[in-house]
């Protein structure tokens, strides 16, 4: 995984190697500077001592004069006889440019000592490589072997990670899970949540089988029941003889037909896997509608309704043609059960299918929860069982056709499906 936890524990170390690196730098640096001071100091005060100490034994004994300690010994007040830049020095100890220099009087007799400031580093350098070297290889060997050890600790995690992240969400493998597959480094802990997740992963695998089996097992077994009502009410809606009563009883029967076909065609093409969708054509979209809007006018009856298909483009669409019908045939549905005068209008344009009616609308918090499956807005009413908007969001969002709803009050609805980039 890119951001897997090997690979921060990596990057984790890495900056506290770093970090750790910049301070032991930086304190070395810090004690190269005062050690210089100290060591200049210290060294050049001997050579004062040793200086005076002959001086004392033997008048004529010469200042120091070697490659790179340089001694002057000047009678107080000529200093002709130094260079130009060790003139006018107090006693005490002098950093200049390029020199380190130390100035000792003792009667009349100046001693000044020079010596160069890129000898004196180098030298204090030396003092502390050694031990700063030897400080890094023991931070890096240290950081090495912690980190060999956490990554070995956090390994297990690792790979149950991964794992849980190749499994196909509508069939998990909790094979891949099992006590044989995970790293022989594996503490109790990982193996508790391997086993966790395992049986997980067993109980959502048998239900995703068991909710599909039953969904399509269901629909294929009602279609059966539902032939059957359908041509019974065919055929009796055919007899001219049938009191006026008996006639508005089938026609709510052969409704509640329909919308149980509705249903179940959804049902059928949900419970498909998700990558294998019904077999894709081209098709017009006037055709789908125009059939639709003619089964919906069945369902207006009496109601002084006017329903309408204006079509402002004739799109062709490469798809599912049932997919499509049962979104359209749930949105007239709606419309035209809970439009009680006026008009339903069915528009076809470019990208879209829309319908829109003058009924009873909704608030904007039950627009904000018509989707949601079996919720009415108004629960009195004896139609409807709340599961259309939801199907067709659920198909809408399944096949790339989002839903989208505006409504008010005493206004009415406005349901649109835009035509997505797959089709």
């Amino acid at each position: 995984m890119p951001e897997g936890l090997p690979r921060r524990l990596r990057y984790a170390f890495m900056v506290q190697v770093a970090i750790a690196s910049l301070v032991i730098v930086a304190g070395t640096w810090v004690s190269v500077i005062v050690a210089r001071q100290e060591i200049a100091e210290h060294a050049m005060q001997e050579e004062v001592d040793y200086f005076w100490q002959q001086r004392a034994a033997d008048p004529a004994h010469e200042p120091p004069d070697e490659s790179r300690l340089r001694g002057y010994a000047v009678t107080a007040g000529d200093e002709s006889v130094l260079p130009q830049g060790l003139r006018g020095l107090g006693p005490g100890m002098h950093a200049l440019r390029d020199l380190v220099v130390m100035v000792d009087e003792r009667g009349d007799t100046r001693l000044v000592l020079a010596y160069p400031r890129t000898e004196m580093n180098l030298r204090s350098v030396k003092m502390v490589a050694a031990p700063l070297v030897l400080a890094l290889l023991a931070l890096m060997a240290s950081a090495l072997f912690t980190y060999r050890n956490a990554r070995r600790i956090v390994a297990p995690l690792d790979f149950i990670a991964c794992s849980v992240r190749d499994w196909d969400p509508m069939e998990p493998d909790p094979t891949m899970l099992g006590p044989d597959r995970l790293p022989t480094e594996a503490g109790p802990e990982a193996r508790q949540l391997a086993g966790a997740l395992q049986r997980m992963a067993e109980r959502m695998r048998a239900f995703v089988r068991r909710e599909r089996d039953f969904t399509r097992d269901a629909s294929h077994e009602l279609r059966t029941p539902l032939t059957v009502i359908r041509v019974a009410s065919d055929l009796l809606a055919g007899d001219a003889d049938l009191p006026e009563r008996a006639r508005r009883s089938l026609a709510r029967i052969q409704g509640a037909g329909r919308d149980m076909e509705s249903v179940i065609d959804a049902f059928l093409i949900l419970a498909r896997e998700g990558d294998v969708e019904p077999q894709r054509e081209d098709f017009a979209v006037r055709d789908i509608v125009a059939e639709e809007a003619a089964a919906a006018r069945a369902l207006l009856g009496d109601k002084p309704v006017e329903l309408v298909v204006t079509e402002l483009a004739s799109p062709v669409l490469h798809a599912a043609p049932r997919v499509l019908a049962v979104m359209v045939r749930n949105l007239l549905s709606n419309a035209c059960t809970f439009t009680e005068r006026g008009r339903v209008e069915v528009r076809i344009e470019a990208d879209r299918i829309v319908v829109a009616d003058t009924g009873i609308g909704m608030s904007a918090d039950a627009v904000q929860r018509a989707f949601d499956p079996f919720y009415r807005a108004e629960p009195d009413r004896l139609t409807g069982k709340g599961m259309g908007l939801s199907i067709v969001r659920r198909l809408g969002d399944r096949f790339g056709w989002p839903v989208v709803l505006d409504s008010q009050p005493g206004r009415g609805t406005v349901a649109t499906i835009r035509f997505g980039a797959r089709d």
